[in-house]
């Protein structure tokens, strides 16, 4: 993989990584546009992905070391501010859907979720969960454990590619009366370990294959583009979603879909 293909890659995933558009549906159909060898395909994408994990690290600094703080005053048996355990607890149980289902379907991860034709229908169907959800949104209540729980679940949607993690736990969030931007913001940190530990675990595999060798190069300026385009992303989506709701993301997404069905029936 050269520096081109590597920051075409980077970009199109810290782009869609954050934005509810589906990251991994993009890199596979990025690859079919670009022509972009899929060799290690897996593996590359979950380093991009450590990429926008960091973005999310760095971005939610001050969030992420109030957490740690708090799971060890917890732990301590030591008082902490209510919302400050229930956050914890939340995203606690909110990561185990994602994490469970992740070992249970990694093999069907490395071959059939590999499909441009099942990105143009997850595609659809995430359209019609976010839709859904802008339909029911109330925006009326404040998170709690057994909505971390829900948000979990929906999480482990985005495990298909075309699904879109930060779409499928927003929708969550708004089925369970959360507001857009708050969901958004409990979607990202509850993404947080799933992206870095999968990153990290693809990253020993690149190693252990020597894939290295051949994406080195390629694959840090993917890196690179990944983390400050994640940056940028994560930063509109949060203002954003202040004000709009996820509609235009909807109308983007079933455009894409038709796009890319007509390219692979006709070519």
């Amino acid at each position: 993989m050269d520096i081109l293909s590597g920051t075409i890659l980077g970009i199109v995933q810290g782009l869609t990584e954050f934005l509810p558009i589906s990251s991994s549906g993009h890199l596979i159909l990025a690859r079919e546009l670009f022509g972009i060898s899929g060799e290690y395909g897996l593996a590359v994408d979950a380093v991009l992905q450590l990429a926008t994990a960091l973005a999310i690290g760095i971005y939610f600094r001050r969030e992420l070391v109030r957490l740690v703080m708090t799971t060890a005053r917890l732990a301590a048996r030591r008082a902490v501010e209510a919302g400050d355990r229930t956050l914890v607890i939340a995203l606690i149980i909110g990561t185990v859907p994602a994490a469970v289902f992740g070992l249970l379907l990694e093999d069907y991860m490395e071959t059939v979720f590999r499909s441009p034709w099942l990105v143009v229908g997850t595609l659809i169907a995430g359209s019609a969960l976010m839709w859904g959800a802008e339909a029911f949104a109330r925006q009326d209540s404040s998170l709690t454990w057994k909505k971390g729980a829900v948000i979990g679940l929906f999480q482990s949607l985005a495990l298909v590619p075309g699904v879109s993690r930060s779409g499928s736990t927003i929708s969550g969030g708004l089925f369970c009366g959360l507001k857009r931007d708050e969901a958004a913001r409990f979607g990202f940190l509850l993404a947080f370990p799933i992206i870095a530990g999968s990153g990290l675990l693809k990253l020993i595999e690149l190693f252990s294959e020597g894939a290295v060798a051949f994406l080195g190069t390629g694959l840090t300026a993917g890196f690179i583009a990944a983390f400050l385009v994640g940056m940028a992303a994560i930063h509109f989506l949060l203002k954003f979603l202040r004000r709009h709701t996820l509609m235009v993301f909807v109308a983007y997404r079933v455009v894409l879909a038709l796009g890319v069905a007509v390219v692979l029936t006709v070519r």
